[in-house]
């Protein structure tokens, strides 16, 4: 097999081993073999025009244009000519099949199903894409390193998406992939090589070739490489997804009490996951509560606000404390309060980070590896747990306060006032503006509350459509008051800042309004009903549910005004959306009339399948010292043959000789120095030459001018000196001549040639001869003992 071949299957299987981190993303996974098949005739193409030979932007060129047809043919041929040749309905396919590849990535959660084209397409395509890219760098250009980058970036969007569990294994598949085309290409320059470089050939004793030495080291490298990677991730601290992560990749990499989790936005992933049409299960929940209406399940709390989102800031975490969890911030003993037992059951495909709870939980009974955050009063998994499947129990407080007792509130405490009511600048000045308005006659924060409340919900004149678009940014709020349309998320935001500007402190819930109740009992929790809530803060209450969105969960009954002796309810007042009567089906929101049911145009939802945070359980001091030692690794590593080659060049050049025994050792050692450098600049060495000889060709190929060649010519008879002289004299100023030579061959050649000597030595290679002299004489001293070891144990029978 050419070198050549080897190299593209090389190619070939690390892109395919690459994209089997992918894998977890979509089953059913037969999508790998279609794409296997299809990039093995992508590479096939890229072999023939080699054979050709094509120049080198043809044969990527060809590559492409084939590449287009299959995609084409596999998923545009009824609208292409002949199948294969892409025309304007073509592209059009292709745009109609990436834009529901996008919505389906949203709307799904992990794994996604594969019966969605889009998903099909951007998967297939994505792996043909970068195995175009490894293809034209490993083995048109014949530089395998630089095909590592698609590589990662293939396994970095499959790791960010993952949900975490199995990352470690991939990554040892996809390294080994990228180790196995290092190796091809390595075996297939090292072959090239020759006799020269090999060494003598198979000696009639059987020793093996020399020439065959440098491949069959390279083989051991490798494995020794591959071991050091399959080895070494298990000792550093675990990577967990990111921003695209949809189901949650863990809190931490920490396993302590201590640490913090870091601020990242939450609501990326439901902006994009509104919409939903199928209202799956989430969560199933038996209460022991009186009134389902009030069992809003809250996940995390967003208070970090920098005038374009809310987020939560960074926090401290610790373990979960053992039996009953400290009393809520703020909440005094005078208020009401019953303590209800909850049983949550999660669906098997919901992988969330954080713990959907009723607030404020008094204790959590649940298995697996979980922390606590004290300030928002909320767990979040740890090593990549999440609740896929999960069923735990939840204590928790039903804090009843009266409306006297929000309105007597005193003054929050500084730093609760510090820390929650701050506004960014960029914030427009209409959000004060028309805090004050809606407020004005309030005698106090409570009142402000409530009249917020319910200009939002009542009396504002506000619709709720998850279709609008408000836009993002500083004036994105204030286009929302202007327009009066939004969804929970808008509602939830703008009443918090407004809160907020008026000196009250306010932070955003985020989790599920409360689902729809069945005939077993329990209660059942949906995909729409996902939502968004303002939190604001009393003294002697605490933390306080406010409910700004119009149809949308249920208003906290100390803001409605109390009508006793009489059960017609408020029609100024959105009712309750929660009925009591057992439902069999999920809950859908109210917003969805019958109207539009009969229409079919079904009815906007929102998803909560959020981004939730990612938290940081706080690197300890071994996972600092790895990941220190890990940055050093990938600085160095690519150093590291310019890094041997100063260090080699610094002993050959400063050593000096003293008197005639020294002579011969630091004249050779200066004549190996000037070879290797000429090497470094591609002229490699023929050790079958005399040294004049090998000097007059160094001279010839490096097109020398007369000072660099006569110190060429000086080393050389200085070595015939040491070799052949009976009493050889030292020649002074070797040093200095090498140096010159150098120069002179750094002259002679183009800027990327310099740098490649620099940076790349080719020369580095004795390392691998000095590698497989050593394994072989550790080999040869084994084989000898085994005689020995024979007899012994033969006398010992």
């Amino acid at each position: 097999m050419s070198g050549r071949v080897r190299l593209t299957l090389g190619a070939w299987a690390a892109t395919l081993m690459a994209a089997c981190a992918l894998l977890p993303l979509v089953k059913p996974a037969t999508w790998i073999v279609q794409a296997a098949f299809l990039l093995a005739v992508q590479a096939g193409v890229g072999a023939a025009a080699r054979r050709v030979p094509l120049a080198r932007p043809l044969t990527v060129a060809a590559q492409a244009v084939v590449t287009v047809a299959l995609l084409t043919f596999v998923f545009a041929r009824e609208q292409a000519l002949a199948g294969l040749i892409p025309g304007p309905q073509a592209i059009d396919r292709f745009t109609l099949l990436l834009q529901q590849g996008g919505e389906d990535i949203a709307r799904y959660a992990i794994p996604a199903p594969l019966e969605s084209d889009g998903i099909r397409l951007m998967l297939i395509g994505g792996v043909l894409i970068i195995g175009l890219l490894v293809d034209t760098l490993a083995v048109t250009f014949r530089s395998a390193a630089p095909a590592g980058l698609p590589l990662l970036a293939l396994y970095s969007v499959a790791a960010g998406l993952s949900d975490g569990g199995t990352d470690w294994l991939w990554f040892l598949v996809a390294a080994a992939g990228y180790l196995m085309l290092l190796l091809a290409e390595g075996r297939d320059r090292l072959s090239q090589w020759g006799r020269v470089f090999g060494g003598a050939p198979r000696t009639a004793g059987g020793e093996p070739s020399g020439a065959l030495a440098p491949v069959r080291t390279g083989r051991r490298i490798g494995v020794v490489a591959l071991g050091i990677a399959l080895v070494v991730p298990l000792g550093l601290p675990a990577m967990n997804g990111g921003l695209l992560d949809s189901v949650g990749t863990g809190a931490g990499g920490g396993t302590g009490s201590g640490g913090t989790i870091s601020a990242v936005n939450p609501l990326v992933s439901l902006r994009d996951s509104l919409n939903v049409d199928e209202d799956r299960q989430v969560l199933s929940v038996k209460t022991k509560m009186a009134d389902v209406s009030d069992l809003y399940l809250r996940i995390v709390s967003l208070d970090d606000f920098d005038g374009t989102t809310w987020k939560p800031s960074r926090r401290s975490i610790t373990a979960v404390p053992d039996g009953t969890f400290p009393t809520p911030i703020g909440l005094g003993p005078d208020v009401k309060r019953t303590e209800v037992d909850t049983t949550i059951t999660a669906a098997g495909w919901y992988a969330q980070d954080w713990l959907p709870m009723p607030y404020p939980p008094s204790g959590v009974s649940i298995r697996g590896n979980w922390r606590y955050e004290p300030l928002g009063m909320t767990l979040v998994g740890d090593h990549g747990q999440n609740t896929r499947g999960l069923t735990y129990r939840v204590k928790s407080l039903d804090v009843q306060p009266t409306a006297e007792q929000l309105a007597s509130a005193p003054p929050p405490p500084a730093a609760i006032e510090r820390d929650f009511t701050k506004l960014p600048d960029s914030l427009p000045s209409v959000v004060a503006r028309t805090a004050r308005q809606v407020t004005a006659g309030a005698a106090n924060p409570y009142d402000q509350a409530v009249k917020l409340q319910d200009w939002f919900a009542v009396t504002g004149g506000f619709e709720y459509d998850t279709q609008v678009q408000v836009g993002s940014g500083s004036e994105g709020i204030a286009r929302f008051l202007k327009d009066k349309q939004g969804f929970c998320v808008h509602f939830s935001f703008a009443m918090a800042a407004m809160a907020r500007s008026l000196g009250i402190p306010a932070r955003v819930a985020v989790g599920f309004a409360p689902g729809s109740p069945q005939a077993d009992g329990s209660v059942s929790v949906g995909l729409r009903d996902a939502h968004a809530w303002p939190e604001l803060y009393f003294e002697g209450v605490g933390w306080t549910r406010f409910e700004p969105t119009p149809n949308r969960g249920s208003m906290p009954p100390y803001t409605l005004p109390d009508n006793p002796g009489s059960s017609v309810p408020d029609e100024a007042r959105p009712s309750r959306t929660s009925s009591a009567a057992p439902s069999p089906t999920p809950s859908t929101s109210d917003s969805c009339t019958p109207e539009q049911k009969k229409l079919g145009g079904g009815c906007a939802s929102e998803s909560p399948q959020a981004v939730l945070p990612t938290g940081d359980d706080g690197p300890k001091w071994y996972a600092l010292l790895a990941w220190t030692l890990g940055g050093l690794a990938v600085l160095v590593l690519p150093l590291a043959p310019m890094l041997w080659r100063l260090r080699t060049r610094a002993v050959r050049l400063g050593a000096h000789g003293r008197g005639e025994a020294d002579a011969m050792p630091h004249t050779l050692a200066v004549w190996q120095e000037l070879t290797d450098t000429a090497w470094d600049f591609g002229i490699a060495p023929d050790e079958s030459q005399t040294p004049r000889k090998a000097a007059a060709r160094i001279v010839r190929l490096g097109s020398l001018d007369a000072t660099a060649a006569a110190s060429v010519h000086r080393v050389a008879n200085a070595v015939e000196q040491v070799l052949y002289a009976p009493h050889p004299r030292p020649t002074a100023g070797l040093t200095d001549d090498v140096r010159r030579a150098a120069a002179g061959l750094s002259a002679g050649v183009g800027r990327g040639a310099r740098l490649r000597a620099v940076l790349v030595p080719r020369s580095t290679v004795r390392l691998v001869w000095a590698a497989s002299a050593w394994w072989s004489g550790m080999r040869a001293r084994a084989l000898a003992l085994r005689p020995t070891w024979r007899k012994a144990s033969g006398q010992q029978g």
